[in-house]
């Protein structure tokens, strides 16, 4: 069953096989990473680790239980709050419900352990399935702008205070350890 882990050194083989596999796939919707991304892998873990141990950024993995990363859910620019959402999908898990299980279940851990009130998101016109994504896990349009030249739409997302009762249906999650939680939407 796919589950979410917060993003740690060891992820880093799946995680270059999940980026590398499904490039082109990302790249037909979202803006590509580029050849440096791909030579400068390690390096760039670091550094997103470490943004990470700063409290800077909250990187997710959803992961099978064989390890093959399957999505990836961040909260970046983190401060006074709020942060910025964004996500992607192995192309082979795409349509499954996985993106829309996962935005929730980082929703759910942005209030109650890292205790943010508001996420922000972005997505093109043409990204009619993240809009859905968005849209089906509580984001509200806010605005227009561009994404690398593209028309796109702002998002953005109040959530509960920590401790309010969870909604229905939504899961429990551990802070601590690597398994945050099981996805099963």
């Amino acid at each position: 069953m796919p589950r979410i882990e917060r993003l740690r050194l060891g992820h880093a083989p799946a995680l270059l096989v999940f980026e590398r596999e499904n490039r082109a796939y990302f790249a037909a919707s979202i803006p590509d990473r580029g050849d440096a991304f791909f030579a400068r892998f390690d390096a760039l873990l670091r550094e997103r680790l470490d943004e990470q141990a700063a409290g800077l950024a909250r990187f997710h993995l959803v992961v099978d239980d064989d390890g093959t990363v399957l999505a990836r859910v961040n909260l970046v620019d983190v401060a006074h709050g709020s942060a910025d959402l964004g996500y992607r999908v192995a192309e082979r898990a795409a349509g499954q419900g996985l993106a829309t299980a996962a935005v929730r279940e980082v929703c759910a851990l942005a209030a109650s352990a890292y205790g943010l009130h508001t996420l922000r998101a972005v997505a093109t016109t043409d990204n009619t399935a993240s809009r859905k994504v968005l849209a089906r896990t509580g984001f509200r349009v806010t605005g227009r702008t561009e994404l690398n030249g593209s028309p796109a739409l702002r998002f953005a997302r109040e959530l509960p205070a920590a401790g309010a009762v969870p909604a229905a249906g939504s899961t429990v999650v551990q802070e601590s350890g690597s398994t945050a939680g099981l996805i099963g939407d």
